[in-house]
């Protein structure tokens, strides 16, 4: 007999070689007919895999998100073994589940996949899946599967399989097909409704383009034709909501081939949106005590050697920059925490004077690979709304949560309501990936972990997703189409202090070591304003909207008037403007629609002659006749209800 322990703590005895699917028959039946993937003592297996071992385990549906993981990647298999039997020839390299589906990587002899093709093989893969074709793993000597893949000229898996060791080489059968893999899979395809193939794309082999360009499929796929449906609604909404599509229309930023990939450059009504969430911050961060510093775009080499950036980062930065001096080189700032370790070190400080709280909006680069550039969200050159706090190991804990309440501060102002806090942690079995001592790491994440239970966070605790560093917290926030974003971060960091021999002089008169909070509510300005775009689908909240207000004169002969207007809520801190183009009122209306302007004022002879505006706020509502005094007091009220102080 074995003992099996469950979630919620309860131990079963079963026999040895019980499955999974087992466990969850002897719970209930209709948590079997849902159970589609599990995980035992931390590893994903298959649902029969014979449990041989006292151990944990961990049960999942369709609704979790290792379950939906299952199922992608599941679909994954039978989309490939779709376009082997569609292109003879093809060669198969990987096919992962993704954040939102999966894809395959494969390798054409000839021609080329196009979206013509897309409807022949979803057809052609939903009538594998209706086969009901059960996944069973099978081990197989490197040997042996060195000579499968030579025997197809695959050099692809025969890479893959080179760098495996003997011993740990499983395939995936169903149906006819089979697949080098570690396993993962859902019982069998008939669980699978609906697949979609949402597009093709290029891709290097190991994402190196001294490789060869692969096709990449990419695809999705549900246990209904009803949640299909619905995702593919919501796609189209993201379409419309693209920040890209909208940033352009509302004149809020451009790239240039001239000035360079993934470098955007803000256009007047872009900067001054930019202005405004700078300066809402800086408020905030000025009532909390912190101090403003600059610090230049480039820094020698030896900086970050340093903090560490460059052994980790130096082959995504951009190279280094040599000057007239032998020996003497430079980088585009990656980060900004060595500069503001620097900062820190300029005096000696006793530990009456800390914390130290020093911010900037800091512009870093980094050199992203050209085919993963993305609009505003995956650029060379961001902006972070960066800060350090230099504080004492007592008052790391109320520095973190004052930290915490700052972020929560700024995505509630801006409407980001529904997230999850991620505490972001080591991965153990690597620690190779990470600087500085054990004991160090084990008060970092112990100290984050304890700050967000005491502020009673919804958490949830990631292995392996820690900077190189120090552990942190991560607020990955659900937007309006249900997509999760990693937004704000804090940072917990005892290491850089040491590289940089930052002290402080204790109340022993003693020199000692301070600890280093990194964090960023914003994360970066350009990501953040792509995914506030994207989330309000460029209504932006009242106060931030780069124009509150367009006054609308009927004829020529009302503008005067308007101007009148145009002066009065200026004074009253509001932005307007007046629109005098010879075009008919209908026509401004729709216009400022488009450009999603909160309200149209129209001023005509009877609002000149009463003293007043005809108010229609965007969407459609008209709110009639008032006062400019009354049309301010309506917008600062509510502003305030949403812009509460900090």
């Amino acid at each position: 007999m074995i003992k099996i322990t469950l979630p919620d703590g309860t131990v079963k005895e079963f026999a040895k070689g019980t499955t999974p699917l087992e466990v969850a028959k002897s719970i209930s039946e209709g948590l079997a007919r849902n159970i589609i993937s599990a995980k035992f003592n931390g590893t994903t297996v298959e649902t029969v895999t014979p449990l041989n071992e006292d151990g944990a385990l961990v049960l999942f549906s369709w609704n979790d998100k290792e379950g939906k993981t299952a199922f992608w990647h599941s679909t994954s298999h039978v989309i490939a073994q779709a376009l082997e039997e569609l292109y003879p020839g093809i060669k198969l390299t990987i096919g992962p589940a993704i954040e939102n589906g999966f894809y395959y990587d494969v390798d054409l002899p000839e021609g080329s996949i196009s979206e013509k093709d897309f409807q022949q093989i979803e057809k052609k893969a939903l009538e594998i899946a209706r086969g009901k074709h059960d996944f069973k793993m099978r081990s197989s000597t490197k040997a042996e599967a060195l000579e499968f893949y030579k025997s197809q000229d695959n050099q692809y898996k025969v890479e893959l399989i080179e760098n495996l060791e003997d011993g740990t080489i499983t395939f995936c059968d169903h149906d006819t097909f089979t697949d080098l893999c570690r396993g993962g899979h859902i019982p069998n395809t008939g669980i699978i409704k609906a697949i979609k193939v949402l597009s093709v794309a290029g891709a290097y082999w190991r994402g190196d383009e001294k490789n060869n360009q692969l096709t990449r499929v990419y695809g999705i796929s549900f246990p209904k034709q009803k949640e299909l449906t619905e995702y593919l609604a919501l796609l189209e909404e993201a379409k419309k909501r693209d920040h890209r599509k909208l940033g352009k229309e509302l004149e809020l930023f451009t790239f240039s081939q001239k000035v360079g990939q993934g470098l955007p450059l803000w256009l007047p009504k872009g900067a001054a949106l930019r202005e405004r969430l700078e300066n809402f911050l800086k408020k905030a961060q000025k009532k909390a005590g912190y101090e403003m510093v600059v610090t230049p775009h480039i820094g020698q080499k030896e900086l970050y050697v340093t903090s560490g950036h460059y052994a980790k980062y130096g082959e995504d930065s951009f190279q280094p920059i040599k000057t007239p001096k032998e020996d003497e080189e430079f980088l585009l700032k990656p980060m900004n925490c060595p500069h503001h370790c620097e900062i820190y070190n300029t005096k000696p400080f006793s530990y009456r004077e800390l914390p130290k709280r020093y911010a900037e909006f800091g512009t870093v680069y980094r050199y992203e690979q050209s085919g993963e550039l993305h609009g505003l969200t995956r650029v060379r050159g961001f902006t972070q709304d960066d800060a350090h706090i230099f504080c004492t190991p007592d008052q790391l804990a109320d520095e973190f949560k004052n930290v915490i309440d700052l972020t929560l501060y700024v995505l509630g102002s801006l409407g980001f309501e529904n997230f999850t806090a991620q505490v972001s942690v080591r991965d153990l079995e690597k620690p190779e990936k990470y600087i500085g001592s054990v004991e160090n790491w084990e008060k970092a994440e112990s100290a984050i972990i304890n700050a967000a239970k005491e502020k009673g966070l919804n958490f949830v605790i990631e292995s392996g997703e820690a900077a190189f560093y120090g552990p942190k917290l991560d607020f990955m926030v659900k937007d309006a189409l249900g997509r999760n974003w990693q937004l704000g971060t804090i940072q917990v960091d005892y290491n850089l202090p040491e590289r940089f021999d930052l002290t402080y002089k204790g109340s022993d008169n003693e020199l000692h070591r301070p600890v280093m909070i990194h964090r960023a509510p914003f994360g970066s300005m350009e990501r953040f304003i792509a995914l506030l775009l994207e989330h309000t689908g460029g209504n932006f909240p009242l106060w931030l909207v780069p124009e509150q207000a367009i006054i609308l004169p009927v004829s020529e002969k009302h503008e005067k008037y308007a101007e009148k207007v145009l002066i009065s809520l200026e004074n009253n801190d509001l932005r307007a403007q007046v629109d005098k183009r010879n075009e008919t009122v209908g026509k401004k209306i729709r216009e400022a629609e488009m450009n999603k302007i909160p309200f149209m004022l129209i001023v005509g002879e009877n609002e000149e002659n009463e003293g007043t505006i005809s108010i229609r706020r965007h969407g459609g509502e008209d709110l009639g006749a008032l006062t400019v005094k009354a049309f301010s007091e309506l917008v600062t009220k509510e502003i305030n209800s949403t812009l509460k102080s900090f």
